[in-house]
């Protein structure tokens, strides 16, 4: 057992340290288990598997320093504290490896009428590289393109895809929400919809497999919450549910994408599932992070492609660096719905309180959304602040 009165000055450092970072961490597993909207605790969803390696770190320090041998049990029970963090948070990270069970099963067939691939990618508003984002959507060469964050510039970067996928649905805006839909296939009743913020557009439409077959496609691109965009994950919450509640009511080939500015393993995305009946494509087949594209140990998955169960998986992948702070993401699917029976299996249902919850969720976003615009009536050219 160490004596604390004669350790160095130094050691005694290192004890404050290790103690810091697990304050850190296990403030950071504990405050996502809080249904709070406010946006320094949804924050913390994002980070889970740096939490785990923060963790480790931690208890490795703890062990080196002899905490396991300090009197009262409470080096070992803050040590517990730390495993039972990194257990927490490994079982909520661990669907998206490739240690799981794939809930959306590899293709088994081989016509390529019933193949759609997707190319999603956030540009970065304020990223110049065109050349380079418009050279890797060609090398992909996907089906379905839909570019976000892209304002005028943008679209002329962009334009000579027009060339090859000449059904588009077009919204550039200079607020970092603009929004780019070019398409090979054909379309039916694209329409772009302002959801609940009156700047953030969503892709409503359907598309034409070579087969005939219509699916019905949405592009999303809800704000984050953060201290710059939202002071709170409501409207978030509650678009994603939104478009969860219209494919509920709906039964018919369904794909949502975009960039969801929320991480597949929240509260919030399995909620989206469970009241869509939509499926994840990354469950079993690993993370994908797609953000932040610049720092190798801040990454996790923003960027999604949520399926019903009437596709399976052809490939998946990310694509290369284009200069944003996000990376593009790359799949392909295949129609194959004699198998919708049994990859309906793999779903996760929801229950009485699921539903409870989500119409609670849209209708406080809907609220929120209303009070802003009150707000914005009575003081011209201001923005309300919402405090949490």
């Amino acid at each position: 057992m160490p004596d604390f009165n004669s350790l160095p000055l130094w050691l005694l450092l290192l004890h404050g340290l290790v103690l810091l970072l697990t304050l850190v961490t296990l403030v950071a597993t504990l405050l996502p288990l809080l249904r709070e909207t406010a946006w320094w605790i949804r924050v913390f969803d994002f980070p889970r598997l740096q939490v785990v390696a923060a963790a480790l770190l931690t208890i490795g320090g703890g062990l080196a320093l002899g905490w396991h041998e300090l009197p009262g049990y409470w080096g070992l029970g803050t040590l517990g504290a730390l495993a039972l963090a990194v257990g927490y948070q490994f079982f909520r990270i661990v669907p998206y490896t490739r240690l799981a069970s794939k809930q959306v099963g590899d293709s088994t067939r081989q016509d390529k009428a019933r193949h759609i691939s997707l190319t999603m990618m956030n540009v970065l508003q304020f990223n110049k590289q065109g050349a380079k984002a418009l050279a890797a959507l060609q090398a992909a060469d996907s089906d379905i393109i839909m570019a976000v964050e892209t304002d005028q510039w943008w679209y002329e970067q962009l334009k000579p895809l027009t060339d090859t996928h000449p059904y588009t649905c077009l919204e550039p805006l200079d607020n970092t929400y603009g929004l780019l839909f070019f398409s090979r296939l054909p379309l039916e009743g694209s329409e772009i919809k302002y959801l609940l913020d009156d700047d953030v557009p969503s892709l409503h439409t359907r598309v034409q497999l070579p087969d005939k077959t219509w699916i019905r496609l949405y592009g999303l691109h809800p704000k984050p919450p953060a201290p710059s965009e939202s002071k709170t994950s409501t409207k978030r919450d509650a678009e994603l549910l939104l478009v969860g509640k219209e494919i509920e009511a709906r039964d018919e080939p369904t794909i949502v994408f975009g960039d969801m500015n929320d991480v597949a393993w929240s509260h919030t995305s399995e909620l989206f599932r469970r009241i869509s009946g939509l499926m994840d494509p990354r469950v079993g087949r690993g993370l994908l992070p797609t953000f932040h594209a610049d720092y190798h140990l801040l990454r996790w998955p923003l960027d999604h492609v949520f399926v019903s169960a009437d596709f399976k998986v052809d490939g998946m992948q990310r694509l290369p660096y284009v200069g944003s702070d996000h990376f593009p993401i790359y799949i392909k699917l295949s129609y194959e719905p004699h198998d919708k029976a049994e990859q309906e299996e793999n779903c996760e249902e929801a229950d009485a309180g699921d539903h409870a919850e989500a119409v609670e969720k849209i209708q406080e976003g809907l609220q929120e959304e209303v009070e802003e615009e009150a707000y914005e009536k009575a003081n011209p050219g201001e923005k309300k602040t919402l405090t949490t």
